[in-house]
């Protein structure tokens, strides 16, 4: 919410000049700003000028909820009077439906990248097989897989504790025929504390501290590419792991907690099956009522 602030009033200060701020200028915050004296006129301005930022409708409505609960804060301080609240937060989100970015990913693509790593001599190899698999059954951010720690993960169980966004903390499941993939990668590196995944430097050694989002991401490109694959992000494994879920018929509630989404409409967002599938849906469904007559075809020189 801060960030957010932040950027609304650093939106504002360069509306009021008429442009960008110059670069020795002190950074703007929302901290001490007069947020009371906003009304109506300059709330659905604001929203105007986060909408021409092009940003996403999530981005921009996320904005705007900052906005409304920092006006609500005023409200409950007694710096604005409840009808001066309910004007300048009368401002309505922005609606759109856009495709998700990314894409999925298929079995046959998964495999390629595999027989790349299973190619490659060395840890890298080893680890690199046991990082995708791991991106591909859970779902995962690559920043939350970046800092899983091997005390998290319960062998026995197959059962991994990622902390995620906000601090928040939830449990995914090594699939059954990744576990040779995984349990390779943790035989080489033979601890039991730390980073699960690590750098792997140029003479074959592997480093004591973990790896970094980004060579996450570029472990990725780097085996996609070699692959002859499509372009493919570390977030089109998430992509596939919801999208696989929900064509196999997993409740919404469970594909959102496995993923840690704080809405099902987040995690419904990325439902990309068919409209054949949705039809099949419908026609799954048992009508209780009684079934109608066919109605007669009409003769050909019947008057209408």
């Amino acid at each position: 919410m801060t960030r957010c602030l932040d950027r609304i009033a650093l939106m504002i200060l360069e509306a009021e000049i008429g442009g960008p701020l110059p670069r020795d200028h002190p950074p703007v915050t929302g901290a001490g700003r007069s947020w009371w004296l906003l009304r109506y006129e300059h709330t659905s301005r604001i929203r105007a000028l986060l909408v021409a930022r092009g940003w996403s409708p999530s981005n921009v409505n996320k904005h705007l909820s900052a906005l409304r609960r920092v006006l609500e804060e005023c409200k409950f301080l007694g710096l604005m009077t409840a009808d001066e609240y309910d004007a300048a937060a009368r401002i309505k989100n922005v609606e759109a439906k856009r495709e998700k970015a990314g894409r999925s990913l298929d079995s046959d693509e998964l495999f390629s990248m595999l027989r790349v790593c299973a190619n490659v001599d060395g840890a890298s190899g080893v680890r690199d097989a046991a990082l995708i698999s791991v991106l591909w059954c859970t779902g995962a951010r690559r920043e939350e897989v970046a800092n899983i720690l091997l005390e998290r993960y319960d062998a026995g169980a197959r059962a991994l504790r990622i902390i995620g966004k906000g601090n928040k903390e939830r449990t995914v499941y090594i699939h059954p025929q990744v576990l040779p993939h995984l349990n390779a990668w943790l035989a080489l590196l033979g601890a039991r504390r730390g980073p699960m995944f690590r750098p792997v430097d140029r003479w074959g050694h592997v480093r004591s501290d973990s790896m970094s989002k980004r060579a996450i991401g570029m472990v990725v490109a780097r085996v996609r590419a070699r692959a002859g694959l499509p372009p493919l992000s570390t977030h089109d494994f998430r992509h596939t792991f919801i999208g696989d879920l929900l064509d196999k018929g997993v409740d919404l509630a469970t594909v959102q907690a496995l993923v840690g989404h704080a809405s099902p409409v987040t995690t419904a967002s990325y439902d990309r099956r068919p409209e054949r599938v949705k039809r099949e849906a419908v026609d799954s469904l048992d009508f209780p009522g009684p079934q109608a007559a066919t109605p007669p075809l009409a003769d050909d020189d019947t008057e209408e």
